[in-house]
């Protein structure tokens, strides 16, 4: 076997490690796979690069061109998956577990430029929530506005995901404009390695927007600053000493982790022996033991049924669990590799013998397995552990001890409240799951368990098919969670940008807001001057062009034909003994869409131009009834604009529709597309 020197890359150059360099096993063979090392590196000047040079070339760049830069690196690490598949049995791993890695990975970079791209602005600010009229006549406001930190981002990875650990982090670092430090875990580096040197050889990167650690960190923590922020995957020891380092605690660095926890699976009390809910359970149970050898972070370690059906649950896992053949990963026939070391293996063993003394092993042997493969008999192998704890209230290390591999605690619960009580006692969990077909007890846990877990995943016969399962976590939706798994936030897709970025309030005039943020403001000036708004292409189009329409008088035949050629023939437009009864009507009124086809009419210039298509209306409100005889005017301005692609580009107008007393009788946002 040929043994790989990982390389570091820093200063925008790849350097080997000087000194002693540290040999790493293959989980499989046990035999060296490739070395490793930092020595010579200069932490100090890898951050100052990041800083100077990484921040900068970033932030040039908007939320859009950054998003169109992380889908091209998800694409080139697709292209080239093989290269990373022909690693990927060293660590352990099977190529159905690599594929939640690698392809999990691109994936990530995938949906969050994704959701970038339809959701943040093509801007280099993210507007936070509506703008805050401070003052009484609106001359001073506020608008909360997020912009991307001028530090750089330090990602730690954990040994089990080398490629979806780096990615997951490294895409909504770069969208928020902060250049990274990457550092993966010592015993699968390789697999980072060769996955990062795919995003260099794009040349997709700015300078300076990302770095790669494949050693000791040295002496980096000791350069960061409050502008930084540390994100870190792993152990919940190695967690508290990183959280604890003095510059940590002096610079008021942020510090983002998710931490390996004791995640629960409940079988809910509607749930029988015969239903498919326990079959659902069963198989999800014996699936998180196997996939990944058990290390997952999102792995169920205690699967929780109730008490009648203990010694079924028990039979029925025990038995999916025996059809699991273990051994080299890289045979079609082999279901489950190796832990990734046998240092990891010794430490599973070592926390099996701990909760064996609360707990029965019922099935499986860590002292021993049966392994497929002539040349696996010296890997990192450990049977798959199925435990049973009848008295878990009585037990400590259930619920406090992870043995992170193929190991997971049977425990029944008395009732509803108990089974909750069971879930929460883990202190705080990234996941749990309950299998229910029953609404009521769906809202029951979430409602009691919701603040000890950051995602609940409720499976049931109808959601089976289509779903990800207890323990994916999904580009879309945050993944981390309260106390013991460290507190910390990630993906959520553009929520986990905004990690990287500082939250600030901007106080000002109208004006001020409207010149800062890139989106007009209401009270802010306006350009009312010929030619219509509808006449300008894209980028010709000036934030705060406004139209303000001539009037129109709504009469009660306008509403009545409405109401004939629509079919709503509601009473409060129909019916004036009824409508006057009505505590929001004066009487008869106008249809709201009527208005707002109306207002159309007003604002509309009909010939062709730059206007492609009206696609939508966003945040509708009607705020005034009109009634026969009133007259409304409209006045239209353009609020915001994003480019879309080398055609044509969204353009949010504000509408504003009064009546002859000047009050509002109707607020939205219009949505088209401009031809660039």
């Amino acid at each position: 076997m040929s043994v790989t020197t990982l390389k570091n890359y820093a200063l925008g150059e790849w350097k080997e490690g000087e000194g002693e360099l540290v040999s790493i096993p293959s989980a499989v063979t046990g035999e060296t796979v490739a070395k490793t090392g930092s020595g010579g590196l200069d932490f100090k000047a890898m951050t100052d690069y990041a800083r100077d040079v990484g921040g900068p070339n970033l932030r040039k760049m908007t939320f859009m061109e950054r998003a169109v830069m992380v889908k091209a690196l998800g694409l080139a690490v697709m292209e080239r998956k093989e290269d990373l598949y022909a690693l990927n049995a060293h660590t352990g791993a099977t190529r159905k577990d690599g594929w939640i890695d690698i392809e999990g990975g691109a994936g990530t970079f995938l949906g969050i430029a994704s959701k970038a791209k339809r959701e943040l602005p093509d801007d280099t600010i993210i507007l936070d929530g509506p703008v805050e009229q401070i003052s009484k006549n609106g001359t001073f406001m506020a608008q909360h506005v997020y912009t991307s930190k001028r530090g750089v981002a330090v990602l730690i990875d954990a040994f089990n995901f080398p490629v979806w650990g780096m990615m997951e982090k490294l895409a909504p670092a770069l969208i928020a404009g902060m250049p990274a430090i990457v550092k993966p875990a010592t015993a699968t580096a390789y697999l980072t390695e060769a996955a990062f040197r795919i995003l260099i050889e794009t040349r997709l990167l700015p300078e300076g927007a990302v770095q790669l650690i494949v050693g000791s960190t040295g002496d980096l923590f000791d350069h960061l600053g409050g502008q930084d922020v540390v994100s870190f995957t792993g152990s919940a020891t190695t967690a508290a000493k990183l959280k604890a380092h003095p510059t940590i605690i002096r610079e008021s660095v942020k510090f983002v982790g998710e931490q390996d926890s004791l995640n629960a699976c409940m079988l809910g009390p509607d749930a029988t022996p015969d239903s498919p809910e326990f079959d659902l359970f069963v198989k999800e149970v014996a699936r998180e033991m196997t996939v990944k050898a058990g290390q997952k972070c999102t792995a169920i370690r205690r699967a929780l049924v109730p008490a009648a059906m203990m010694d079924a649950a028990e039979k029925a896992v025990a038995e999916r669990l025996a059809k699991t053949t273990l051994g080299d990963p890289s045979r079609e026939d082999v279901r489950m590799g190796a832990l990734v070391s046998q240092s990891q293996r010794d430490d599973v063993r070592e926390k099996v013998a701990v909760l064996a003394g609360e707990a029965t092993i019922v099935f499986g042997d860590p002292a021993s397995a049966a392994v497929i493969g002539d040349n696996a008999q010296q890997g990192a192998f450990v049977s798959p552990i199925l435990l049973r704890c009848d008295k878990p209230w009585e037990a400590n290390a259930i619920h406090d001890v992870e043995a992170f591999g193929p190991v997971s605690t049977l425990m029944p619960y008395d009732d509803f409240n108990d089974a909750i009580a069971l879930c929460n006692r883990g202190g705080g969990s990234l996941v749990m799951s309950l299998f229910s077909h029953d609404p009521l007890v769906a809202r029951e846990v979430v409602a009691g368990s919701g603040a000890f877990h950051g995602r609940i995943a409720i499976i049931n016969r109808d959601s089976a098919k289509e779903s990800t399962g207890h323990g994916s976590p999904l580009p879309m939706l945050v993944h981390g969670g309260p106390g013991r798994a460290g507190g910390g936030e990630e993906l959520g897709g553009v929520r986990g940008v905004k990690h990287y970025m500082q939250r600030t309030a901007i106080q000002g005039s109208p004006d001020i807001l409207s010149g800062v943020t890139n989106s007009w403001v209401n009270g802010a000036a306006t350009q009312s001057d010929a030619p219509h708004p509808f006449r300008f292409k894209f980028h010709e189009l000036a934030i705060g062009k406004t139209i303000e329409t001539k009037t129109r008088t709504i009469t009660l035949q306008d509403i009545e034909h409405f109401a004939e050629f629509t079919g709503d023939t509601f009473y409060a437009h129909m019916d004036e003994k009824a409508a006057a009864a009505n505590p929001f009507f004066p009487g008869r009124v106008a249809h709201g869409y009527l208005i707002l086809s109306f207002a159309a009419g007003l604002f509309v210039d009909p010939a062709p131009g730059p206007v492609l298509a009206n696609y939508g209306l966003d945040d509708l409100r009607f705020l005034t009834p009109v009634s026969p005889g009133d007259t409304i005017k409209v006045r239209l301005t353009a609020r915001s604009k994003k480019k879309r692609n080398d055609d044509y580009g969204e353009v949010r107008w504000d509408v504003l529709v009064t009546n002859q007393n000047d009050e509002a009788v109707a607020t939205y946002t219009l949505l088209t597309m401009n031809a660039i």
